[in-house]
């Protein structure tokens, strides 16, 4: 698979003068419910509204969605209110459900994009289809396993891709529900372009407070798009509660949020150094946490030394590690006296660590 322009093409066809926007419920729950809600987004941004209907959940007994009966309220939803409709597909029974009910747009799940298997059963389902396929990156951050999904629909002639970037899942705990890791997405565009790069940020916020700066982060990247779940009563939602919101605070974000657009040359530059400012606050933002993770195991470290009654200073060790990482540092583009800068105040940051532990 080639980056080229056509890639682009299903999305340049909207005419939109903003951000692609998906929305609609993390469930369909009832007729009246997916109608309500779709009434409500109408007028909005919003040009696509998006149900489940099947629910792959992490365990057995939670609620997995209403199933095929769905699919006729998204149907009637579209007949009422012109919006396009999106759900989510896992198998081939899945696929021809939807096709038979002319949902516009399908999405393939993290879940299900881990499995090769499962994506080849549901690209034979689609080949040749004109309908839009959007892949979401797979639960684990495995950039040629996200591309693997991408090259079996490619390869099964379906000319309207997309992907949707919903975080990694991760066995720490952090301020997200999964961890965006947004080199991941930003090495998948550096590769593809063109190709329709959608962010959803109710699956890595995991709650609703922290879903505009999530947005705010993609647009600075130059995501295409958004996928919000949406919901009218979002604390009684079936499924994932707390990370949906109403429509009018999706209306109300939507006018917040900005959307830096290249219209000469000046602006050119501005929207190229915006976003590579924005990839440089992610990196540092993940040096600033690999750091406290180093931080947290000099601790262990010094808490050993100290029940063993051991030196703090080893100076054998710190010459091992200094000799590697000037190696390795030179082999990134990275002179030997920002290296030694850097790990002497690791090192001592360390050390300080240990001291009080020792001396406490």
């Amino acid at each position: 698979m080639e980056n080229t322009k056509e890639l682009k093409t299903w999305l340049n066809d909207f005419g939109l003068n903003h951000p692609l926007v998906i929305a609609g419920p993390c469930s369909a729950e009832t007729e009246e419910q997916v109608l309500k809600i779709a009434h409500e987004l109408k007028d909005t941004d919003a040009t696509v509204l998006r149900a489940g209907i099947w629910k792959p959940r992490t365990r057995p007994g939670n609620f997995e969605g209403v199933g095929a009966l769905g699919l006729k309220w998204l149907q009637k939803a579209k007949k009422e209110t012109g919006m396009l409709t999106a759900t989510e597909v896992a198998n081939k029974d899945h696929v021809k459900l939807a096709l038979e009910h002319d949902i516009d747009i399908l999405w393939i799940g993290a879940r299900t994009t881990v499995s090769p298997f499962i994506v080849q059963e549901i690209a034979d389902a689609l080949e040749g289809t004109d309908k839009i396929v959007l892949v979401k990156n797979p639960v684990n951050p495995d950039l040629p396993l996200w591309l693997g999904a991408i090259e079996r629909l490619y390869t099964a002639n379906i000319k309207k891709l997309g992907v949707i970037h919903r975080g990694f899942s991760t066995y720490e705990k952090t301020r997200y529900r999964n961890n965006p890791e947004w080199q991941i997405p930003i090495e998948l565009q550096n590769r593809f372009p063109d190709l329709p790069l959608i962010c959803d940020p109710s699956h890595i916020a995991g709650r609703r407070d922290i879903i505009f700066d999530i947005c705010q982060t993609a647009l600075d990247l130059n995501f295409d798009g958004l996928m919000v779940e949406t919901h009218y009563d979002p604390d009684n939602a079936w499924s994932d509660a707390k990370q949906q919101i109403t429509p009018s605070s999706l209306v109300q974000m939507m006018v917040d949020l900005k959307v830096r657009k290249a219209t000469d040359t000046e602006a050119d530059y501005r929207n190229a150094l915006n976003t590579l400012r924005t990839q440089i606050d992610v990196v540092d933002h993940q040096l600033i946490e690999m750091l406290g993770k180093r931080m947290k195991i000099a601790d262990s470290i010094g808490e050993l030394k100290k029940e063993k009654n051991v030196a703090i200073l080893q100076t054998k060790r710190w010459n091992e590690i200094l000799g590697k990482m000037i190696l390795e540092g030179e082999g990134r583009g990275l002179s030997e006296e920002f290296i030694l800068k850097i790990f002497k105040a690791i090192h001592q940051e360390s050390i300080n660590h240990q001291e009080k532990i020792i001396n406490n």
